[in-house]
Parts: structure tokens; sequence; C-alpha cells
């Protein structure tokens, strides 16, 4: 009895069809240049067949410990001030910025100061001391510590991200690396000037406006801000450098007194532009402030009116001016720019600054040629292998070998369809993964063709020999991709760009190898068998 194969024949025309176009898209035209143009633009190359990048960086994170734990010194002196504690908290050890000590606190009002810093503080930091010595001590939890670290981590990724995007890099890999490290992998394919990589990881100037505690003016040297302070710096209080009026003429530097919990920071800037220059000369950018910095801003900026602010990047003091009216949203930071910086600090405020320190600790780089090379290589391996596997099954199962040539090919065509739809990155592990599904497709082919072979051996007819060899052949074939696949999905999850672009073309080569090995082999033999005459073999 004929099966009718119709539904089936234009399933599979329907899938080769879908798949081309994933693979080509729409060409604008016929030629080779165009073809090549096409695909190029469905599939991307990766970091070692493109050429470009590869850094391994190191996240300080001890900055944003630092950082977030002098935000809790100067809250503990509010709440003090506020429930009229006595007491100076301050971080003694700068190698673990994560415990705070108060000193001074008043012996009778040990049991205030306890239940003030447990009830405000008690859920992040474990808190010791009191007694005889009126010292306390907070330390912050380790679990609390972790997540700080792993967050710090996560947002320096959101930011580099950010900042790739908006230089036009096609299909980055940025991503942890490392185990426990606080380490990032950069991966930026068609970059192959360092510099450039550089430049993009150094624009993590440190921009945030803070109050000017001592002389607007600064101070000509460290010392004399320190005798301002009877030599001792308060703990919430630091001194910076910056940039004096004649500073464009090489005049000296001028040391500033600021207090060191910012006004607003890099997370509260939106968007910024350059600006022309203004009156007094000066050039700068405009800057616009999310809803949050913003209300955060107006509401420092209209309680202090007549004072004075300083715009500190990367560290250092650039300008300090005095605030003439309440500001919301919206301002200006003027001041000795040259164009570039001007250009650096426009990009650092669009992207968003780093939450710490980005310390390269390794930078390779892959040249365009190089890459050339392993494509070429590459598809010659992959043709090759094609090749002599096709030969192999015509010379072997003699006509049925067609059917397992027809069956590659549509593998392969489908596994490139999968990649251009989803934008896969194509790497050199990745064309190996190609030749390994490959290699896995014969297989399942031989498992079909021998288990055939059996059943006619037994006596069976071409079709029901068919219908056995398939039947007691596919849950094989389903197990062992099944279990491969899986496999794959673990080099996937925790392997890097190219590890993940092998993982990638196995996964997609195994599930195109499913369809091709059990459904569109089945619709060929099925075809093939229907044009049989009574008591024709089979050519297996």
């Amino acid at each position: 009895m004929k099966k009718n194969l119709n539904g089936k024949i234009a399933t599979i025309f329907g899938v080769l069809l879908v798949c081309l176009y994933g693979i080509f898209g729409l060409p604008k035209g016929i030629t080779g240049s165009a073809i090549l143009s096409a695909i190029s633009e469905r599939i991307h190359l990766g970091l070692d067949l493109q050429g470009g990048a590869h850094l391994v960086l190191q996240v300080v994170v001890q900055d944003a410990v630092n950082a977030e734990t002098d935000n809790i010194v100067a809250r503990i002196q509010q709440d003090f001030a506020t429930a009229k504690l006595t007491g100076t908290p301050t971080k003694l050890d700068p190698a673990n910025p994560q415990i705070i000590t108060i000193t001074g606190t008043d012996p009778a009002k040990a049991n205030n100061v306890h239940d003030e810093l447990v009830d405000r503080y008690g859920t992040e930091y474990d808190i010791t001391g009191g007694g005889t010595n009126n010292t306390w001590k907070l330390t912050m939890k380790p679990s609390v510590l972790t997540a700080l670290q792993s967050k710090t981590v996560d947002q320096a990724i959101d930011t580099i991200n950010d900042r790739v995007n908006k230089l036009g890099v096609s299909e980055p890999t940025i991503q942890k690396y490392g185990l426990g490290d606080n380490q990032i992998l950069l991966e930026l394919p068609g970059i192959s000037d360092p510099e450039q990589v550089r430049t993009i990881i150094n624009a993590s100037s440190r921009l945030e406006v803070h109050e000017v505690a001592g002389n607007a003016q600064g101070y000509a040297s460290e010392q004399e801000a320190l005798a301002s302070l009877g030599g001792t710096v308060p703990p919430d209080q630091e001194i910076l450098s910056g940039d004096s009026q004649d500073s464009a003429s090489g005049g000296p530097d001028r040391f500033f007194l600021l207090k060191r919990v910012s006004i607003v920071g890099g997370q509260d800037f939106r968007d910024a532009s350059a600006m022309g220059t203004n009156d007094q000369g000066k050039q700068g950018v405009n800057f616009v402030l999310t809803n949050a910095g913003g209300e955060k801003f107006y509401d420092y900026t209209s309680a202090h009116i007549g004072s004075y602010m300083a715009i500190v990047l990367g560290d250092r003091v650039k300008n300090v001016a005095v605030i003439q009216g309440a500001i919301r949203d919206n301002g200006q930071i003027a001041g000795q720019f040259s164009k570039a910086q001007i250009d650096a600090l426009s990009f650092t405020l669009r992207t968003g600054a780093l939450p710490a320190r980005i310390n390269p600790i390794e930078e390779r780089t892959v040249g365009a040629s190089l890459g050339t090379d392993s494509i070429k290589h590459g598809v010659i391996a992959a043709v090759a292998g094609m090749l002599a596997v096709m030969v192999f099954m015509l010379i072997y199962y003699r006509g049925s070998g067609i059917n397992a040539d027809l069956a590659l090919f549509l593998n392969l065509v489908i596994l490139l369809g999968f990649m251009g739809y989803s934008h896969a990155v194509l790497t050199l592990p990745g064309i190996a993964g190609v030749i390994l599904t490959i290699g896995m497709g014969v297989d399942s082919n031989v498992l079909i063709f021998e288990r055939i072979r059996e059943e006619m051996r037994a006596g069976k007819g071409p079709a029901q020999a068919v219908d056995q060899g398939f039947a007691h052949a596919w849950i094989t074939i389903v197990d062992t991709h099944v279990t491969t696949v899986v496999s794959a999905a673990i080099l996937f999850m925790f392997g890097t760009g190219p590890v993940k672009g092998f993982a990638t073309t196995l996964v997609f080569g195994l599930i195109a190898n499913l369809f091709t090995a059990v459904f569109v082999s089945r619709v060929i033999f099925d075809s093939h068998v229907n044009h049989k005459l009574i008591g024709q073999k089979l050519s297996i």
C-alpha cells in the first residue's frame, strides 16, 4: 500500500525555504559578493574569526565597599545627632573597609546607642562593643558583603555593555569570568586597536558633586589644608587636589576640603552633551539628572543657596561653583576642559559611571588576517569532511547513500538557518561543532540503515524493513542526542565565548539532525518504496 507523502514533502520544502531565508535573507543581488554580504549580515563571526580584542578585567570591589561604608558613616552621624547621642564613627583599617568603629560614646547611654544601631543597621551589620571602653564595632555581614561585591560586578558589566553598544561593536561578549575572582571577560570582535579598548575601559572616572567644607578657593598645599583642620581630617571629610584658576596655563594644583559623601553621583546622571564657550571663556557639558537624582539635587541646592559645591572627576576637583539658585534636573559643568576631556566626560555621563575601578589583568588582540586564515581552513575542513562522508555513504550503502547525503545537506542548511535567525556568533570551535554534527548525522543514518539491513536479511520486504528499521532505531537516536544536548547546554552555561560557540552549533546541529534523520530520511525512503515494483529489492 502506497503512502500519501504530499503533506510531509511540503513540510520539508517549507523548512528548507525558511532556513534558506534565515541564512541569506533577501540578497541585494545574485553576485558572489552580494550573497556573501547577505550571509555576513545574518551570521556573525566571533573574535577568533573576525579578529578583535580579548581582555580579562579585575573589578576592584573594595571601592564599592568603601563608598557604601562612607555613606553609612555619614548616616550614623546624622542618626546620632537626631537622637542626641555622642560618638564618632570612622573606618580605622583601610584594608577592611567593611568595619566601622564608633568611639567616644557616653557610657550612661550605652543602651540607647545599642538600640539605635541595632534598629537601623542590625540587618546588614554585626554589632559588638560597648562596655568600659565605650567603643562599638559594626562589621558588614558576610552575606551582605558578598551580595554587594556581586552587585558591583553586575553593575560594571551593565555599564561596560552600555558603552560598548554605543560604540557599535557587533556581538560583543561581556560576562563574569573566573571562579569568584570578581573578573570580567570582554571580547570585542572587529576592534583591533588596544588603545581604543583601553579608552572604553578607562572611561570609569568617578564623577560626583560634593559639598565644599573648607575654603572654596582651595589651599596651596595639602599641609595647609590639614592645618585648617587642626592636623586631622574628620571621618566625614576628605582632601582632594584640583585645578587652579590658571591650570590651563600650567598653574599649580590647589587642594580642596570636601564632604566625603556626594550630593549626586554617576548613577544620578541620565544624559550629557557638549556645550559652547560660556561668558567666562570656559567650556564643559550640559547634563540631565534622573528623576530621583533631580529631586535629591533640588532638595540640597534649594537649602544651600550661597554655598559652594565641587565637581569631582577622576578623584580631582574640576570646578567649584556657588549655588545661586535651586537646581533640579538640568545643569552645566564648566571649567578648563580640553575637547578630549569634554568628549570623555559626556560619554561617561551618558553611559553611567562604573561602580568601581577596573584593572585590565590580561589583554590580547587577534588580527583580522589570522581570522581570515581560520575561516579558510575551517571551511575547508568542514567541506572536506562532509564530502568524504558523502562519498563513503554512497559507496557503502549504494542507492540509499543518496538518501543520507540529502539528509546531511539539509541538516547543514537547517543548522545555518537556526544561527541566522538567532544571530548566534560563529567561532572556530563552532565550525568544529558543525563538523561534529556532520559526524553524528552520519552515525544516526548508519544506525537506521544497519537496522533496515537486518530486517531485510530476516526476509522482510522493502516497505516492512523500512518501517521496522526506523521503529527500532529512532529511540536510540533520540537518547544519544538528548544526552549530548545536555552536555552542550552545560558548556554553554559555564563556558566563555569560543566554548559557547561550539555548544551553540552543536545544539542547533543536533536538533536539525533529529529532524533530518528521523523525519526527512523516512520520507525519502517511503517515497522510494512507493515507486518500486513488487519484488524489487532496496539498494542498501
